[in-house]
This record gives structure tokens, sequence and C-alpha cells, in this order.
């Protein structure tokens, strides 16, 4: 009988000793998440003149000039082009050849104020909390405009609150670049190892995927094809940046490839807008391809050293809207091949310095975060020159710090805020 209970016992100790192991197990693992978070230079290094060391991973300074003078370059060019491209709409339209020229200056002296104050008081780890919360406001919001957002041209892309217009996707494009950012720099070890199914492609492939999916098919049922086609580019690319195997990132090509053809053969109007773009020659000039056509002639005439500054002839009405999507043709037109170089080579300033900085960041978050900003902005413009070459189909894709829009400029600046905020930080004396 005493044997019996001896062996009975000994179950009952093996238990309470695996129960024992499994919280030590717990607790050594969150000991070393805690020591981790505090090891974290981005959360707790010390940003104060007399506590800084120059050995620290993280340095506070100025923000980089460089980026910072091409930025307001491109702002000023802006303005200049916004008013001369506008100044016969504007008075036809609304009796003052200056109103979209203020729209622009007081749209960005808005966002600048508003930016100016993240720039000087935000650290790196706001912008890690601000990713999420405007993935979340991007999803609300989208789902706000497709009850009750106006239409225009067949789609329901803008909130009307008031004076001020808001258009979603125009924060997806940020938030995309921000919460993948936080995500694939969160898990990049997952990410980087040799395990498929548990690692890189749970945490490469599948749930940065799913990030992207919910935005584009929020923004897909608008419908928003330009849009949604730069939301998943932006993924693809941070995805790439951030160690996804390429795998994986063909297979991701290959779904988008997918789903924009179901996009176009369900919307009548995307398919319309390749048809002319295929068969620009065929379409009546008078009709469909009048927006293209004299965009083209626009480009054309204005030769090596264009027509002059406000000398413009198409956009007395030849141009619809030339302030916007369209404004590239009017540069062309009025300052030729030489403006259009110059506009160019300052994007392509802006862009190398937005990777300088990239390069420069404290830690993985920052760097994606830069660089997909960055790349956001090379991608718009080479969209907007492609659309206007009609080296691609017609997509409405604006041309930023030119193009007039409320939204898409403030975002634009802020954009660079966030930048320059995040250049301030470096793991490198300035």
């Amino acid at each position: 009988m005493e044997e019996h209970n001896e062996n009975q016992s000994l179950p009952t100790e093996v238990e309470d000793n695996k129960k024992k192991g499994l919280k030590l197990k717990i607790k050594n693992a969150i000991a070393d998440r805690n020591e981790r978070a505090l090891n974290d230079s981005i959360l707790y290094a010390p940003l104060k003149e007399e506590e800084k060391d120059e050995t620290a991973p993280l340095h506070k300074g100025s923000v980089d000039m460089w980026f910072l003078l091409w930025a307001m370059l491109l702002l000023c060019f802006g303005a200049v082009m916004s008013y001369s491209a506008s100044a016969v709409y504007a008075e036809q339209r609304y009796d003052s050849s200056t109103y979209f020229l203020w729209r622009y200056i007081l749209f960005t002296l808005a966002a600048s104020g508003v930016t100016l104050f993240f720039v000087i008081f935000a650290r790196p780890w706001f912008w890690r909390m601000f990713g999420v919360l405007s993935y979340a406001a991007s999803i609300v919001l989208l789902i706000i405009v497709r009850l009750v957002g106006r239409e225009g041209g067949g789609a329901q892309r803008w909130i009307e609150i008031g004076p001020i217009t808001i258009q979603p996707s125009e924060i997806a494009k940020v938030a995309v670049v921000m919460v993948l950012a936080l995500y694939l720099s969160k898990y990049s070890k997952q990410v980087n190892s040799l395990h498929n199914l548990g690692g890189n492609f749970k945490h490469g492939f599948l749930i940065p995927m799913v990030l992207i999916g919910i935005l584009c098919a929020l923004i897909a049922i608008q419908p928003h094809l330009s849009g949604m086609m730069i939301v998943g580019m932006l993924g693809v690319m941070v995805m790439f940046l951030g160690g996804t195997r390429l795998k994986w990132l063909f297979i991701f090509l290959g779904i988008i490839a997918v789903v924009g053809i179901i996009f176009i053969s369900i919307f009548g109007y995307t398919m319309e807008r390749v048809q002319i773009w295929l068969n620009i020659d065929e379409v009546n000039p008078l009709g469909e391809a009048w927006q293209t056509l004299q965009g083209l002639n626009a480009i054309g005439s204005g030769g090596f050293f264009g027509l002059g500054l406000g000398s413009s002839r198409q956009k007395y009405g030849y141009v619809s809207q030339p302030q916007n999507d369209f404004i590239f043709t009017i540069i062309c037109e009025e300052l030729g091949f030489i403006g259009a170089f110059a506009l160019v080579f300052l994007f392509g300033l802006l862009i190398w310095r937005g990777i300088k900085i990239g390069q420069n960041a404290p830690d993985k978050f920052c760097a994606l975060t830069v660089w997909g900003l960055t790349f956001k902005i090379a991608l718009q413009v080479a969209m907007n020159i492609a659309v206007v070459t009609n080296s691609m189909p017609n997509t409405g894709i604006s041309l930023p710090f030119f193009s007039t829009g409320g939204t898409a400029q403030m975002i634009q600046i802020f954009e660079v805020g966030i930048i320059l905020s995040i250049s301030r930080f470096s793991t490198q004396k300035k």
C-alpha cells in the first residue's frame, strides 16, 4: 500500500517540476524582453546636451540642410509654375488669376507650420507610434469615404469637411510605408531566418501582404487604380529593403499583376483608358484622346529653351486644369527641355539626399521609413511623367510639390518633415 502511494506521488512531482520550469522560462523571457527594451537607444538614449556621449548610438543634431534646401527649391519652383499654369483657368473659373497660387501658398504654410513642430520635438520612437496610428486612421477614413465621400469622375475618393477636402488614399501611402517599416524591423530576425513557414514566409511575406492587401482592397472599391498601384509598389519596395526573400516578392508581384488585370476588366473606365493608351492614333483626337494629345503638343512645342515663363498656349483651354496632373506639360512648353531637366535634376538631388539620410538613420525602422518615403516621391514623379508622355495609361497621378491639391500637398510636406526629423538623429557624426 505504501509503495502504491509512493508511485502515485512521482507523476505529481514531475508535473510540479514541469510547471516550475515553464514559469522560469516565462520569467526569463520577460526579463530578456525588458532588458532589450531598456537597451533600445531609440527609446531611452539621453538627448540633453550634458548627457550626450559621442560614443552613444543616438545623437541629436540639426536637420539635414541639403535635403531641406532641395525641398524648399522644389516648393518655390512649384509655386511659380502653379501660378503660371493655372492663371488662365483660375481667371475663367474664379475671376482671379491668383486663386490657385494663394491656395498653394496657404496649404504650404499650414502644412509647414504643423510639420515644424514635429521636426523640432519628435523623437524617433514617436514615428513608430505614428505609423500604427496612421495605418488605423487610413482604414477608418477609407471606409468612411466609401460611405459618405464625394463622387467625381466615376470614383468616390474625397471626404469634404467644410472647405477642407481629404483624400484618404494619400494618407494610406504614408501609412503603408511606416507600418511595414515597423513590422519588418521588429521581426527582422524572423524575416531573415532560414525557416520558411514560421519565419521568412510568415513574417517576410504573409503578414506584410495582409497589411498591404487591406489598404489596396479599400482603395480598389473607390475605385482608384493609381492609388492601389502606388500602395502596392510602395509595399513591395519596403518589403525588399526590409529583407523579404526575392521568391516571395516575385509571388507578391504576380498577385498584384493578377489583381490589376481583374480590376481593369471589372471597371469599364480603366479598360477604356488602357484602350486609349494602346490605340492613341486611332482614338478620336477631339474626344477621349484630347487631354493626352494636347499634353504631348505642349511638350513638343517647348523645344529646347521653351516659349518663356507664362507664354504657354496650351493652358488656354487645350490642356484641361493644367495646374493639376498635367502641369509637367506646361513646364515643358514654357521652359523647354532646360526646365524639364532642372525639375528632374532637383528631384534627383532630393532623392539622393533621402537615400543618404536613410543610410545614417539610427535604426532599421527609421532607415526603412526614410527610404520608403523617398521612394514614394521618386515613384510619383516617374509615374506622372510617364502618364503625360503617354508612356503609361492616364491614371491621374499628381506631380509632387507642383500639382495643385490640398491633401496631397500637405502630406508631401509632412513626409519631408518626417525625413528631416529622422535626419536629426544619426548613428554617425554629421
